[in-house]
C-alpha cells in the first residue's frame, strides 16, 4: 500500500478520530433497533450477537497484533477499517440472524487490526509527548463528531432503520480507502523476533501480569470488580432497547420516526455525561486508591439499582430517567477504574496489568451474555435485565474488600 499525499501525521490522526466517531456513532444509534425490529431477532439472539462480537475481538486480538508489530502499523490499521465497513455492511443488508452473526465476526475482526496499532502509529510518527497530548484533543473531536453522526442518523434513518448502517459502513470503508492515499508512516521499526506479539508471547505476559497481581491483594479485588462490569454490561447493552420497545408505547418524535427517538436520547445522554465526567474529575482524587474506591462503590451501587429499576418501572419517564442515570455512572466508572487499576504499578508491568483488565472484563461478558439470554428466553426481558442488576451487585463487596486495603495501607483521599 502507497501513499500519495504528503499529509501531517497529526491531522491523519484527527482525521480518523473525527470519521470514524461519527460513522459509529450513527451506526450504533439504530444498530440495536435494526435487530430488534427490521431483524425480528429474540432477546436470546440479540445476546449472542453481542457475544460473538466479543469472542471474535477476544480470540483474534493476538494473531491480528503480529501485523501491527511485525510487518507495518499502517497496513494494519487500513486493513482493519476496510473490514469492519463490510462487517457493518452484511449486517445492513442481510436482516437474518446468522448473517448478523457473521457480520460481527468480520467486524469484531477489523477492530482487532486497529485496536492499539492506531495509538501505537502516531506515537511512532510524532513521539509519545505529543501524541498524549493529541489524544486528549482526539477525545474532544471525537465526542463532537459522535454527537453529529447521532443528529444525522435522525434524518438518514427517519424512513429506512438500516439505512444508517449502511451509509455508516460505506462511510468506515471510505476510512480505509482515503488511508490508503493519504496515511505516513516513517517511524515503525519491525519488533524483534523475540518480541513479536504471539501466542507463546501472550502466555508469557499473562503469567508476568498475574504474578503482579497475586502480589496486590488490592489489585486482586479490583480486578474481580472487572469481572463482574464484564458479566452485567452485556445483557444490558443488547435488550434495553427491546425492553423500551415491548414494554412502552414510545413518544412520537418527527413523525413517526423510532430511530429519532433513540438519538434524541443518546445525545441527551452524551451531554449530561461530558457534565458528569468534568465534576468528577474536579472532586475525585485521582492519586488516591482510597478516593477513587470511595467513588467507585457509589458509582457500582446506583448502576445496579438504576438497572434494576429500569427494568421493573412502569411508567416511562422513570424508565428514561434511570437510563440516563445508568449510561452516566458507566461513563464514569470508565476512566475511574483505570486510574483505580493503574495506582501503584511498576512500569515494567503496567501494561501487562491494563491488558489483563481488558481481557477479565471480556470473559466477563462472554461468560454474561449468553447467561442472561438464557433468562430472557426462559422468562422475560424484564427478568434477564433485572438479573443483570443483580450481577453487580457483589462487585459492591469486592470494592469494600480495596477499599479497606488502602485504609490498611494508610492511604488518605477525600
Amino acid at each position: 500500500m502507497f501513499n500519495h499525499l504528503k499529509v501531517d501525521a497529526s491531522k491523519v490522526y484527527l482525521f480518523i478520530e473525527f470519521t470514524a466517531s461519527a460513522f459509529f456513532s450513527m451506526m450504533f444509534v439504530t444498530m440495536s433497533l435494526y435487530e430488534a425490529t427490521v431483524a425480528g431477532l429474540t432477546p436470546l439472539q440479540l445476546v449472542l450477537v453481542g457475544t460473538t462480537l466479543e469472542v471474535s475481538a477476544f480470540l483474534f486480538e493476538v494473531p491480528t497484533g503480529i501485523v501491527a508489530d511485525v510487518y507495518s502499523r499502517r497496513t494494519s490499521i487500513i486493513i482493519g477499517y476496510l473490514l469492519m465497513g463490510v462487517g457493518f455492511l452484511v449486517e445492513g443488508l442481510f436482516p437474518m440472524f446468522l448473517p448478523i452473526l457473521i457480520a460481527q465476526v468480520i467486524w469484531g475482526l477489523g477492530y482487532t487490526f486497529t485496536s492499539g496499532a492506531t495509538q501505537a502509529w502516531i506515537s511512532d510518527e510524532v513521539g509519545e509527548e505529543p501524541a498524549n497530548k493529541l489524544f486528549m484533543r482526539a477525545t474532544q473531536v471525537g465526542l463532537v463528531a459522535s454527537l453529529l453522526g447521532m443528529a444525522l442518523a435522525i434524518f438518514i434513518g427517519a424512513n429506512n432503520v438500516a439505512l444508517p448502517i449502511l451509509f455508516g459502513a460505506a462511510g468506515v470503508i471510505a476510512i480505509g480507502l482515503v488511508l490508503i492515499v493519504i496515511m505516513p508512516e516513517t517511524g515503525f521499526h519491525p519488533a524483534p523476533k523475540e518480541d513479536r506479539n504471539t501466542w507463546q508471547h501472550m502466555w508469557h505476559t499473562f503469567n508476568e501480569g498475574l504474578k503482579a497481581v497475586r502480589a496486590r491483594p488490592r489489585l486482586m479485588s479490583i480486578l474481580g470488580v472487572g469481572l463482574f462490569f464484564g458479566l452485567y454490561s452485556e445483557g444490558f447493552d443488547r435488550l434495553w432497547v427491546k425492553h423500551l420497545l415491548d414494554t412502552f408505547d414510545l413518544p412520537v418524535i418527527f413523525g413517526n420516526n423510532q430511530v429519532a427517538f433513540f438519538a434524541v436520547l443518546r445525545i441527551a445522554a452524551a451531554l449530561l455525561t461530558i457534565l458528569a465526567v468534568r465534576f468528577v474529575e474536579k472532586r475525585v482524587d485521582s492519586g488516591s486508591p482510597l478516593a477513587i474506591g470511595r467513588a467507585m462503590f457509589i458509582v457500582t451501587g446506583v448502576i445496579a439499582v438504576a438497572m434494576i429499576g429500569f427494568a421493573i418501572s412502569p411508567l416511562l419517564p422513570l424508565t428514561l430517567g434511570l437510563y440516563l442515570v445508568i449510561n452516566i455512572f458507566r461513563a464514569v466508572s470508565t476512566p475511574l477504574y483505570s486510574g483505580w487499576v493503574n495506582q501503584k504499578l511498576d512500569s515494567n508491568v503496567r501494561a501487562t496489568v491494563h491488558s489483563m483488565a481488558g481481557q477479565v472484563d471480556a470473559i466477563g461478558q462472554i461468560g454474561g451474555g449468553p447467561s442472561v439470554g438464557l433468562v430472557a428466553k426462559l422468562f422475560s426481558v424484564v427478568a434477564a435485565i433485572t438479573t443483570s442488576g443483580f450481577l453487580l451487585l457483589p462487585a459492591m463487596f469486592l470494592v469494600g474488600r480495596a477499599n479497606r486495603i488502602s485504609m490498611d495501607e494508610g492511604e488518605g483521599g477525600e
